[in-house]
């Protein structure tokens, strides 16, 4: 007798692991998979990054193998501990667990054996030209490059001022390490390209040791070797650097066993998103001139910034899947981002009732002779969750509703309160608008309505259909808020490529603050960060709330309305 099995559905790779699986089906590199993350820590990662994370740790997760963490920590200049601190925390949160932690100044001594080698085989010199001369020399594209004077400068000569630019006897740009390949190349990276500069500043881990400092192309691949990565996984500016990437690697080993074991570089597309920048230089200009309120500002695309406004990792990791990963660059639209975290959002948050523009609401027949009654109303946790439970909402005489949610004359589609209509308050009772009163100015002070006792949520017989429904708070039970409603960071789509100072394209209203109020089940400890404030959107506390000043940040609207105010 035989027994059918099932066929396994078949999962959808994206290219890179295609290639992967590919790889390790044909046995390549003994049939090991191991890739890193690279950052370098001049400042906090953003959500470009996080791209780059979900690929470098998930493949190896998919598939098996291990993912290291390296920071690429080759210019002092821009380089903190802070930065690696940070790193770390934000790796951890989005979810993922690196094998070993690496450097690259842990190879310092071993890529300066190797320029050394280098020299002494006649395949680098010393070039005591400024910046601006090499770069003129290289050539254009379509023109080959001229050599350097100092091209055919003497080994031994070459060797004792390799060694004079790491004892401080020599100036920053006074000299640099080429190394000598092909001045004609039509990849302009093979003409000659500088492997070490001189940078006289306390490295965050070697201290004062080295005064010579590897440049990337030198330095990455060399490390990638050393740690036996087997597939180096990087962004779509990069594919002109592989050649270099594997020329070095090339000198580095003999050929003996090096074209099956030894690292490849695969690209995949960077992300871009909208209304914002990516730029390193730009996002720390930012915070160094106090144009935002830190790296974790929550109008930053940064990790911690994004964590800061609410959102959850796997909603970034969410979005991450839904653009995926290509060969060729795009503009990806922010709304997208949000969407994500309104479909990871919706199925985790926390259900409060908050008021953010109020304006008073007297129930005139609720228990008249007893201005202080008041009766607990339930509300659910989280509709998407029925285990979660309800918590009790105070409901009195008195209340705070949304200003917006009145009208004195309202046009025929407008279901909320009105003079002479109905409503019902969630969780409590169908109320008809009475009337309302106003100061000398015309502006509304205070709405009335009456209730109807048999109308209340979850009574026999109080199904009864209108058709609005309106949140609300009872003014004696529940606390003043404070409220950050954010906003695109620019007002321009692409500031990225705009020819005017990006500071200029800044959005003045990018960040509103304004004070509500918020049911007293908010200041309970121990509550979830991720919250829905009815029909207003999804929140979070933001780090700096206490029990005592309670501090929100709005995450995302409700609905989408991003595309609305382009």
């Amino acid at each position: 007798m035989t027994t059918s099995v099932e066929e396994p559905k078949k999962e959808s790779l994206n290219f890179i692991e295609q290639i992967v699986k590919d790889d390790l089906t044909a046995g390549k590199n003994g049939g090991r998979l191991q890739t890193r993350f690279p950052p370098e820590p001049n400042g906090y990662i953003h959500i470009g990054h996080a791209k780059a994370i979900c690929m470098d740790f998930g493949v190896a997760e998919k598939f098996g193998g291990v993912c290291n963490l390296r920071f690429d920590d080759t210019n002092p200049q821009k380089e903190d501990t802070e930065y690696v601190d940070a790193i770390l925390r934000d790796i951890e949160w989005l979810g993922f667990k690196w094998e070993n932690i690496y450097y690259a100044s842990d190879y310092f001594q071993q890529l300066w054996d190797f320029a050394v080698r280098l020299i002494k085989e006649g395949k680098a010199y010393v070039d005591e030209q400024s910046s601006e001369e090499i770069a003129v020399q290289k050539g254009t594209p379509t023109e080959p490059g001229i050599p350097s004077p100092y091209r055919d400068r003497p080994i031994e000569e070459s060797l004792e001022l390799f060694a004079k630019m790491n004892t401080g006897d020599i100036e920053e740009g006074k000299m640099v390490l080429r190394a000598k390949i092909d001045m004609a190349n039509p990849n302009m990276h093979f003409r000659d390209p500088v492997i070490y500069r001189i940078i006289k500043h306390h490295h965050h881990r070697t201290g004062d040791t080295w005064k010579a400092y590897p440049m990337y192309d030198f330095a990455h691949g060399q490390s990638d070797f050393f740690e036996g990565v087997t597939h180096s996984i990087c962004t779509l500016e990069f594919v002109p650097h592989r050649p270099l990437y594997d020329f070095f690697i090339d000198e580095l080993k003999e050929q003996k066993d090096l074209d099956d074991n030894r690292p490849r570089q695969f690209e995949f597309n960077r992300l871009n998103l909208t209304y914002t920048v990516m730029s390193k230089r730009k996002l720390l200009a930012l915070v160094q001139e106090n144009l935002v309120d830190g790296w974790d500002d929550p109008r930053m695309p940064t990790v911690c910034g994004l964590r800061r406004r609410g959102y959850s990792p796997e909603s970034i990791r969410k979005f991450i899947n839904m653009i995926g990963y290509t060969k060729y660059d795009a503009l990806n639209d922010y709304s997208m981002l949000e969407a994500a975290a309104r479909e990871d959002l919706n199925n985790r948050a926390l259900r409060l009732s908050a008021v953010l523009n109020p304006v008073k609401l007297i129930v005139t027949n609720y228990h008249p002779e007893d201005k202080d009654a008041s009766e607990e109303m339930l509300a659910v946790n989280n509709p998407e969750k029925e285990a979660e439970g309800t918590h009790a909402i105070t409901f009195s005489r008195e209340l705070w509703i949304e200003r917006d949610d009145f009208m004195e004359e309202a046009p025929k589609k407008f279901f909320r309160m009105v003079p002479g209509k109905e409503v019902r308050l969630k969780n409590a009772y169908i109320v008809k608008c009475t009337g309302c009163k106003k100061d000398a100015k015309g502006n509304i002070e205070e709405i009335y309505c009456e209730y109807d006792p048999e109308s209340k949520s979850g009574m026999p017989g109080a199904d009864r259909k209108v058709k609005g429904t309106l949140h609300w708070l009872s003014a004696k039970h529940c606390l003043p808020a404070e409220v950050r409603v954010y906003d695109k960071l620019f007002s321009v789509e692409n500031p990225a490529v705009d020819e005017r100072d990006f500071r200029e394209l800044l959005n003045p209203d990018s960040k509103k603050v304004v004070n509500g109020y918020v049911e007293s089940y908010a200041a309970l400890p121990g509550l979830t960060r991720y919250l829905q404030f009815q029909r207003i959107g999804y929140f979070t506390f933001d780090d700096d709330s206490t029990s005592d000043h309670l501090i929100f940040n709005r995450t995302v609207g409700l609905k989408d309305n991003f595309a609305k105010k382009k």
